[in-house]
């Protein structure tokens, strides 16, 4: 039965992006098909091919020796207030010795830091050039928008089309909706590690290798989306090769920009949790005063989301008794955003969902689709391109359904994998 859930649920995926297409009687099967093999190819080397796990099991050993050494840092700097320091009083409730800033967020700040030394030191341009190419050709991707889209997997949904700002002005409405649609569909290295740190209570597995597959894998959902969406054979090449960015002068250079890069981010993020979790309680608030309870609950926000959302729980293979829980997980996560979805999840009840259902939910929510992304990505590109801007636009809540479906779908593949 629930192979049957599992194969339907992928069909009802598949079919409601194709509600959305501009032009579906031009969707390209023969891509769609490569889409979704190659997810489920790379998932399974990713996850279950002996060389490959344990090469994430070092990069896990890798991001544990970082937080380390981040939380020396935050301690020089922030004193007691760090995670892990020793506090000159008495701790009466271990649960809020951590403060979520400096326990967490202060890694993207190092991450950011990490990433831009090693792209000055070509290093990480290299490895994403070698990723892009599995993309391009069963794709269909031209290399500009290969190499965008693969970047996401470490930089965020602004700095990845940074990296082929030149081409830009010159790319078709299908490739500016590709970018978009993966910038919403992955999450960053810095924010990566965020996550990883949060929620390893909550997880048993290498969590670092199940954030990475999940980026990794929504690459080729994201475009599959996009392709179905909006469909087209146009694409923009490079000359000969992308050109090599010189980002940064100097690697002094790449580490100050890096850090007041991250800063910058940690700071946004911080801003927007308070920001959110305020309004969401204001809202859970003024629903419990107007509202009468419902099955003997109040109505929230989150309960209405799970509403609106399970069916598509359902659809990733989440089971029936479940999935109005993952659904409000998902309906968080897209009206708000990730953060405050993760926040969510961690404080679930462990016998709330099952082993594999925490698994599903744990890929499908890894991404950035949610309503403030699509300002954040308007802005960004919109800078870069001013001359794009109504076309931006004009794909822009396409690319937050396609991203957020991608995301979904990326769920059920590591259902079925796992």
């Amino acid at each position: 039965m629930e192979h049957i859930q599992v194969i339907i649920g992928g069909f009802i995926l598949i079919f409601l992006g194709a509600i959305l297409s501009t032009n579906k009687k031009k969707i390209n099967l023969f891509y769609l098909t490569n889409a979704i093999v190659l997810q489920f190819l790379l998932a399974f080397l990713l996850l279950k091919v002996p060389p490959i796990t344990n090469m994430f099991n070092s990069l896990s050993q890798g991001v544990l020796a970082l937080k380390d050494a981040t939380d020396k840092g935050t301690g020089f700097v922030f004193g007691y207030l760090a995670e892990g320091a020793p506090k000159p009083f008495e701790v009466i409730d271990p649960a809020f010795a951590n403060i979520f800033i400096f326990s967490g967020l202060m890694l993207i700040i190092v991450v950011s830091a990490l990433s831009a030394i090693l792209w000055h030191w070509r290093i990480l341009p290299f490895v994403i050039k070698i990723i892009s190419a599995i993309f391009k050709k069963p794709l269909n991707v031209g290399g500009p928008v290969g190499l965008s889209a693969t970047a996401n997997i470490i930089f965020g949904q602004v700095e990845a089309p940074l990296l082929i700002r030149p081409y830009l002005s010159k790319m078709t409405k299908h490739e500016l909706l590709v970018l978009m649609t993966v910038g919403m569909s992955t999450i960053s290295g810095g924010v990566m590690v965020v996550f990883v740190t949060m929620l390893s209570g909550l997880y048993e597995t290498n969590l670092i290798a199940h954030f990475l597959t999940a980026s990794i894998i929504s690459v080729p959902a994201a475009i599959m989306y996009a392709n179905i969406m909006m469909p087209s054979d146009k694409k923009t090449e490079d000359q000969n090769e992308i050109e090599k960015s010189k980002l940064y002068r100097g690697t002094m250079d790449a580490l100050t920009s890096g850090t007041a890069d991250g800063l910058q981010i940690t700071l946004n993020i911080a801003a927007l949790l308070l920001v959110l979790i305020t309004i969401v309680s204001l809202v859970n608030n003024g629903l419990e005063s107007i509202l009468p309870p419902v099955m003997g609950e109040a109505v929230t926000l989150e309960r209405i989301a799970g509403w609106i959302f399970a069916p598509i729980a359902w659809c990733m293979g989440i089971p029936e008794s479940e999935m109005q829980l993952a659904g409000s997980l998902l309906g968080v996560k897209f009206i708000l955003n990730e953060f405050v979805a993760y926040i969510n999840l961690s404080g679930i009840d462990a016998n709330a969902l099952s082993e594999k259902s925490r698994l599903i939910m744990l890929y499908a929510l890894c991404g950035f689709a949610n309503l403030s992304s699509v300002g954040i990505l308007l802005s960004g590109i919109g800078t870069m391109v001013p001359n794009r801007k109504d076309d931006l636009i004009s794909v822009s809540g396409k690319a937050l359904i396609a991203a957020t479906l991608a995301s979904c779908f990326t769920g059920l593949v590591v259902g079925v994998i796992s």
